[in-house]
């Protein structure tokens, strides 16, 4: 057996470099379009270019007859094959004890089309310009109904409906504390601050496009599907549903994912589409989105509308908080998009503050536009963004210094486990401690200096700060891996330990922090640990979303690992013809303790059954986890132009044990460059008078670019809090600088404005933070 010196400098704790990255760099990834059958046909959909129509009929004649078409399949055809709706937000009800009110979502629309860019046919073909000719063909006779897109139009009195069930348009709505006790600790407090709160529509841009190839197998009928997804399990579950087949008739297979960012959790009607035309035509059929397509029918994020109130005593102190919101869902209520606004968002609302007297009331509102779904963070950076700018908008009305004010408001170590308001609970956490560290990270004495300097090039410089937690692990705790020692085939191949977990890969680098966490257990080289993800027919699980993919599936490896060890120690022992108890293991080989008796684990495995030892292993977390942290950063806004450079960022992030700084830093930087993104560019507009999509494309749509810094990042993780909710000690930490960074950046924007004597329109500041927006604002007030 080859030995590695010092196996463990590939453990947690190492900047191990990424395990996945030599094969995606040399252009050896395997994504869902890299992987092509013979025979396989071609699906396009013919997409509806109304927000709100009546379908009185679809002809596939002509398309029907063109050159290579297989199959035109329309909603009618699907609903008469028995094919069913995908189910909604059923967990939700109205202000009345109704269940949620959501039209139905089917995989191709019936009876009417609710949103532009929603499929309304499906064509199948030889190949893929066959396909999209004949989509062009296909007539679909519409009757143009009344529409609405934005929150202010759908509730309105009259607005029209997108299903009969939703009384102004009400899909779910919910209240949390108590709106009596609440308005006392307004009716006493000394200060009071309120505001008008956006958080845009943005989309979610994925390198990789949602991509389905289904394989139907002739023999046994049996779908293969491989696709671009976070949640390979969900999307099995939910074409077995819609369909009506066997889980067992269905096996989802995922490789590299070209980004997911929430977008790709679960499955949406074109998976079951794709996956429907395939087992009714019994051949192989794939679709790729084009990016026009992904612009108008993935999932979009945040589109929430608040008005947030804090009330303080005269010494700073918070008394209650109350937050009413409505959250645009699109044109169907969907469990995701309902329970990120009306639950996940609420459990953060209070954040790091000790804030125990609360009035929230949120809704959830249909409109013709795309459903809203996950988008990294998926309700805490709106939530957090709240609580933030009310922060920050306190300090300059009551005149408290705004570092100040949130150290007086602090949830302190020794009140550890806190349950808040929402009676969620805190294991741990040292918010003021992570403070002082990101104040002394980022300089923020020598802002001043700085600032000086600024004006001297005639450009006003701000500084942002926000300090906040976030909820991680998706709420599904429990966890299966499996672990298999495999000896070499021959003298020559020294064995491997392949280890099998149902967390996904999408870019996060998931790969090599589970071989490091094998490596920790194992104490073998890193070469000698396989990981395998994305496979339904090896074991099920939640997929990766929530942040959960280390914190749970991390854990469940590490607990995997050494049950493992565990089983070879006794067959180990019978080798040995030894107690168990004696048998000692390190680094791949096990001894007697007091003896010369050695052991190599591969060499065990390979007198085993099948030359391997197996082990299925399924364990859970005991909660969720908080992970927090301090953003600072500093903007300079050109008052000539209205734009705004990010000239500094710095941030100290309590995730917990860190198994690889590396990585753990890439997310960090990644997020915040996505968050930054929300503040300062990206806005999903529809037209509100004629409902079709504004920014529907990358000529329209900004984002965030390689330069959207101009200098570097400094993000530093502090370790000194360990999670208690798990064995690792790990918190999440793939959406933390995404919630940090927008009001951050935002809270820069507003004290560069509180600087240069425009304090007065701080509270009217809305995202993106666009030039024009921003020179518009900063102009005198005319008369």
């Amino acid at each position: 057996m080859s030995t590695e010196p010092n196996p463990t400098r590939f453990g947690s704790g190492q900047a191990v470099r990424r395990l996945e990255d030599e094969s995606l760099l040399a252009g050896a990834g395997r994504y869902a379009d890299d992987q092509s059958l013979p025979g396989q046909a071609h699906l396009v959909f013919v997409r509806s270019p109304y927000p709100h129509a009546a379908i009185r009929s679809v002809d596939t004649d002509a398309a029907a007859a063109m050159p290579g078409v297989l199959r035109v399949f329309s909603g009618a055809d699907l609903v008469a094959a028995g094919v069913k709706p995908m189910p909604g937000a059923a967990a939700f009800k109205r202000a009345d004890g109704a269940d949620c009110a959501t039209p139905p979502r089917r995989a191709l629309a019936y009876e009417r089309a609710r949103f532009v860019g929603e499929p309304v046919a499906a064509v199948v073909a030889e190949t893929l310009q066959q396909a999209r000719d004949a989509a062009e063909a296909v007539m679909v006779d519409y009757d143009d109904l009344p529409m609405v897109v934005d929150l202010k139009g759908a509730t309105a009195e009259g607005a029209p409906l997108l299903c009969d069930e939703g009384t102004g348009n009400i899909a779910a709505e919910i209240r949390y504390g108590s709106a009596d006790a609440t308005a006392a600790a307004f009716a006493q407090a000394s200060h009071v601050v309120k505001l008008d709160i956006t958080n845009q529509r943005v989309v979610a841009l994925t390198i990789e496009p949602r991509t389905v190839s289904v394989d139907h197998d002739a023999t046994t009928g049996r779908l293969l599907i491989r696709m671009s997804t976070q949640m390979p399990s969900g999307v099995r579950d939910a074409v077995c549903n819609a369909i009506g087949l066997a889980k067992e008739s269905v096996r989802v297979v995922v490789g590299d994912v070209g980004g997911g960012f929430g977008m790709k959790t679960g499955a949406y009607p074109e998976d079951i589409a794709v996956a429907y035309a395939a087992h009714a035509l019994q051949r192989s059929v794939k679709w790729v989105a084009d990016r026009s397509e992904e612009f108008v029918s993935s999932s979009h994020g945040r589109d929430v509308e608040s008005h947030a109130e804090l009330a303080f005593d005269a010494s700073g102190k918070i008394l209650g908080l109350r937050v009413h919101s409505h959250a645009n869902v699109g044109a169907y209520a969907t469990g995701t998009g309902v329970a990120i606004q009306l639950l996940l968002g609420p459990w953060v609302q209070t954040s790091v503050y000790d804030i125990q007297t609360i009035d929230f009331h949120l809704k959830a509102v249909l409109t013709n536009t795309a459903p809203t779904g996950a988008y990294r963070g998926a309700g805490r950076p709106e939530a957090i963004f709240t609580i933030e700018r009310l922060m920050d908008e306190a300090a300059r009305q009551t005149g408290i210094d705004r570092v100040e004010l949130r150290r007086r408001n602090f949830i302190q170590p020794e009140q550890m486990p806190y349950t808040i308001a929402m009676g969620q609970v805190y294991d741990t956490g040292a918010f003021e401690s992570i403070m002082d560290q990101g104040l002394a990270l980022a300089d923020w004495s020598g802002f001043d200096a700085r600032a000086a300097t600024s004006a001297k090039l005639g450009k006003q410089r701000g500084l942002g700060i926000a300090t906040f937690l976030e909820w991680t692990g998706g709420n599904v705790f429990e966890e299966r891996v499996t672990v298999a020692i495999k000896a070499g085939a021959t003298p020559e191949d020294d064995g491997i330990i392949e280890v099998f977990s149902a967390v996904n890969a999408m870019g996060q680098g998931i790969a090599t922090s589970l071989a490091q966490l094998a490596v920790d257990a194992f104490g073998v080289p890193i070469e000698r640990v396989r990981i395998v993800l994305g496979d339904t027919d090896r074991g099920d699980g939640f997929g990766s979303a929530g942040s959960r993919s280390l914190f749970t599936g991390g854990s469940a490896v590490r607990i995997g690992a050494e049950r493992t060890i565990d089983k070879a120690r006794q067959l180990a022992a019978k080798e040995f013809e030894a107690a168990a108890d004696d048998v000692v293991y390190a680094n791949g080989v096990f001894t007697v303790a007091g003896t010369d008796l050695t052991l190599d684990l591969f060499a065990l495995a390979g007198k085993q059954p099948e030359s391997e030892i197996f082990m299925e292993s399924t364990s859970a977390v005991a909660g969720p986890s908080w992970p927090n942290g301090c953003h600072i950063c500093e903007v300079e806004i050109d008052p000539a132009t209205g734009e705004v450079a990010v000239v500094a960022y710095s941030s100290v992030n309590d995730v917990g044990r860190v198994v690889n700084p590396m990585i753990v830093r890439g997310q960090l930087e990644g997020g915040a460059v996505q968050g930054i993104g929300q503040a300062l560019y990206e806005h999903m507009v529809y037209d509100v008078e004629t409902g079709q999509p504004i920014t529907g494309s990358l000529m329209d749509y900004a984002a965030p670019r390689a330069d959207v810094l101009t200098s570097m990042f400094r993000m530093e993780m502090d370790e000194s809090t360990p999670c208690k909710n798990n064995p690792l000690g790990v918190k999440g930490v793939g959406e933390l600088g995404t919630i940090g960074a927008t009001p951050a950046i935002v809270n820069a924007v507003a004290d560069a404005f509180a600087r240069n004597g425009l304090a007065a329109r701080t509270p009217h500041l809305q995202m993106p933070l666009s030039p024009a927006r921003l020179w518009q604002a900063m102009q005198p007030l005319s008369g």
